[in-house]
């Protein structure tokens, strides 16, 4: 095992590597980030042109992905045109961790602005993901031993609706009721902007409480998906012919289920989860856009709009990495859960 970890980790080296030349291209023909440096006011042709050169940005595109990568020897970049140098020029490249500066925050480094919103992320996203792989569980697993019964046709057309609903949707349907319908009633309402109260302070009881509403549009839609896969996994796992060899045996209805039926059913569901987890580092762009959420997502929307190169190449390298190794472990969980795969051979 330890010789395929480090086979798919020298496989993805030159992966990363094509992922960030295409991410470059890509984003340096997205827009035109001197235009938005000067917030509101148009950015003067003399400036333009000063920063344009203090930039590298009048460079070909290859030195400009190299500087990128390993890093320059430029002097610092004076931002605003008053004789002080906002940026620090040397940096040491992405390929030691250093994604340069942001364009848009006065020359802040790009880890540090990641740094500061990842953890937001992380409150929100992995709170959503464990509800939805806890509560697909037990839906689906339930539904599956119940096939076709009042119940199963209950939830299955309310996961059929969860599923079809676009999560802006959900999103302004939950304010509306949870917030404004219920304020209205008398009845405790739930906050529809932000991680805390700023009279109150960041608490823990105050990020759970503001988590609330944004936990359940991002949950709502994967939660009806992933329980709709595991019911049907669950329902061909319970039709093989080793379910009734274990029935046929006298084991117990709780081990058949829990012990051979979804252990081999979780297989399946193993690969999608590993496929969205890393995506939890990107955030939820629509969702913390609507609750104000100081997330990735968000950083990453606004920062696209203005053209900032360094955090958006930074963020996006950040999920690629996050894919290469979850994609490593997943299959690493998948040799645990069925002895049958090998991967020394």
């Amino acid at each position: 095992m330890t010789r395929y970890i480090l086979k798919r980790l020298l496989q993805g080296i030159p992966l990363l590597f094509i992922i960030s030349i295409i991410l470059f291209v890509l984003m340096m023909n997205m827009g035109d980030p001197i235009s938005t440096m000067g917030g509101r006011s148009v950015t003067r042709p003399s400036d333009r042109e000063r920063l344009t050169r203090q930039l590298g940005l009048d460079q070909p595109v290859y030195l400009q992905y190299l500087y990128w990568l390993i890093g320059n020897d430029w002097t610092k970049v004076d931002l605003d045109g008053d004789g002080v140098a906002e940026t620090p020029g040397t940096r040491r490249g992405a390929l030691r961790g250093d994604f340069g500066t942001s364009l848009v925050n006065r020359g802040k480094p790009v880890t540090e602005i990641i740094a500061e919103r990842l953890p937001n992320t992380l409150i929100l996203m992995v709170a959503a993901e464990a509800m939805i792989i806890l509560g697909s569980l037990l839906v689906g697993v339930y539904s599956a031993l119940r096939q076709y019964s009042k119940t199963d046709n209950i939830l299955t057309a309310l996961l059929f609706v969860g599923y079809s609903m676009p999560i802006f949707f959900i999103a302004l349907i939950s304010m509306y009721l949870f917030a404004v319908l219920f304020k209205r009633w008398g009845l405790p309402y739930l906050p529809t902007v932000g991680m805390f109260d700023p009279q109150v302070g960041k608490t823990v009881g105050q990020v759970l409480w503001h988590m609330v509403l944004p936990v359940l549009s991002i949950s709502i839609i994967s939660f009806a998906a992933y329980s709709r896969y595991i019911r049907s996994t669950m329902l061909e796992v319970m039709s093989q012919d080793y379910i009734r060899t274990a029935k046929s045996k006298g084991l117990t209805r709780r081990e058949i289920i829990y012990v051979h039926a979804l252990k081999n059913a979780s297989l399946p569901i193993v690969t999608v989860v590993g496929l969205d987890l890393p995506l939890l580092l990107g955030g939820a762009v629509i969702t913390e856009r609507i609750f104000a959420w100081p997330g990735m997502g968000r950083l990453f929307l606004d920062h696209v709009s203005r053209s900032d190169l360094p955090v958006v190449m930074g963020i996006l390298m950040l999920i690629a990495v996050a894919v290469v190794v979850f994609q490593i472990i997943t299959d690493i969980v998948y040799a645990w859960l069925d002895p049958r795969i090998r991967y020394e051979s």
